[in-house]
């Protein structure tokens, strides 16, 4: 089928909610994918910061193959070798000694949150209030969506979850004003992702655990964008010097296979009971495999070394660019998740991207984003930057 067939059947039996733009992916490898006319595109948006490993990495392809030949599904009422693998795999990188899997990254926030106040129902007195970040995203579910602070998601499905308030993101003075008694968690990302790749000052995580720690809440950190490798270590709270009590991870965590994970220390983990929470396909052996084999992938001695430097050469072109390009008026960036905030619309700038054979995104209606694979090469860094400066030139 070409574009033109896939879209035509797209719009006659689809629910229009993307504003999907008129191009049809059908095969990727590396950092390329293709058309269905046969045009390569250099992806530097990877999914929106999914496909870590590129298209069909070699090590994870095998591991699906395998498993899809071996399991693809049981219920979460059965053990299965890939999720305790994967379970210990992340206890050994991080904080958390237990963890939850979900379908995603808003499942994930959803046990988050539903986890921290059945922790203060069992622990009592209850606290069920959460504060969150103005401009945060962390979901479309009910919950999730109910602490993703950008009204315009929220437009049409009031009311909301009760019990959410809001403060202005890197201000930590709000955030301590708003820890009131009946305040069970904070929910954070450490870097604000869809809200325009927005970074907070130094220190504004740990003030931010420090004042949690003091009010006796729990800190949620939503690493569902940041996780991974995105930010040049394999959690972005590590690089804040930061502990939190609960962390989310999904996007890249399957290199595509759809996966979530919530991770929590021990004590917060005894909240959820037999009965609990639940779901279906959460962490099944498929997506539990993938999963395992990219993490694997990722941890290896240089991985990530070699992906922060990349990030920091593209970003010095980047910087370059916007010596000369006017157009650019802030570049925010940390490893390989990049916003640019433009002097004017960040739409038309994606579309003349695409034209010139590179796929990019935008966060907000002014920031242009860049999450390519960790693998990509200076290479390629170099060519976005090139056909940037040629979209640039001409607008």
């Amino acid at each position: 089928m070409n574009t033109a067939d896939i879209q035509d059947l797209c719009g006659a039996h689809l629910i229009n909610t993307y504003g999907v733009r008129k191009m049809a992916i059908t095969r990727g490898k590396g950092a390329m994918v293709w058309d269905a006319e046969g045009r390569q595109y250099l992806d530097f948006f990877a999914g929106i910061a999914v496909t870590a490993l590129g298209h069909c990495h070699p090590a994870v392809t095998e591991a699906i193959t395998r498993q899809a030949e071996t399991l693809v599904h049981v219920s979460n009422l059965y053990y299965t070798e890939p999720q305790a693998r994967l379970a210990k795999l992340l206890a050994e990188h991080t904080f958390a000694p237990r963890w939850f899997f979900a379908n995603c990254g808003a499942t994930a926030n959803e046990a988050a949150l539903k986890l921290a106040r059945r922790y203060w129902a069992q622990k009592g007195p209850a606290r069920p209030g959460i504060v969150a970040a103005l401009q945060s995203f962390h979901g479309r579910t009910f919950g999730a969506l109910t602490v993703t602070g950008q009204p315009r998601f929220h437009e049409g499905f009031e009311p909301l979850l009760p019990g959410v308030s809001y403060v202005p993101y890197n201000d930590a003075g709000a955030l301590e004003q708003a820890v009131t008694p009946d305040v069970g968690a904070v929910i954070l990302e450490p870097i604000q992702g869809e809200g325009g790749v927005r970074l907070p000052d130094a220190g504004y995580l740990r003030r931010a655990r420090e004042i949690c720690q003091a009010r006796d809440a729990l800190l949620i950190l939503d690493e569902v964008q940041t996780g991974m490798g995105r930010t040049g270590t394999l959690w972005a709270y590590e690089q804040e010097d930061v502990t939190p009590d609960i962390i989310t991870t999904a996007k890249a965590l399957g290199n595509g296979a759809p996966i979530g994970a919530v991770g929590c220390t021990e004590e917060v983990a005894a909240g959820f009971t037999v009965g609990s929470h639940a779901t279906t396909f959460g962490g099944n052996p498929l997506s539990a495999a993938a999963a395992l084999a990219t993490l694997t992938e990722v941890v290896k001695p240089g991985f990530l070394e070699k992906a922060a430097a990349v990030g920091a050469y593209f970003v010095d072109r980047l910087e370059t660019l916007a010596r000369s390009r006017r157009q650019i008026k802030e570049i925010r960036a940390r490893g390989l998740l990049i916003g640019l905030e433009l002097d004017g619309p960040a739409a038309s700038v994606v579309d003349a991207m695409r034209e010139r054979g590179v796929l990019c995104g935008s966060a907000g209606p002014r920031v242009l984003r860049f999450a390519p694979p960790l693998i990509i090469s200076e290479e390629d860094a170099g060519c976005a930057a090139d056909a940037l400066d040629s979209v640039l030139g001409e607008m």
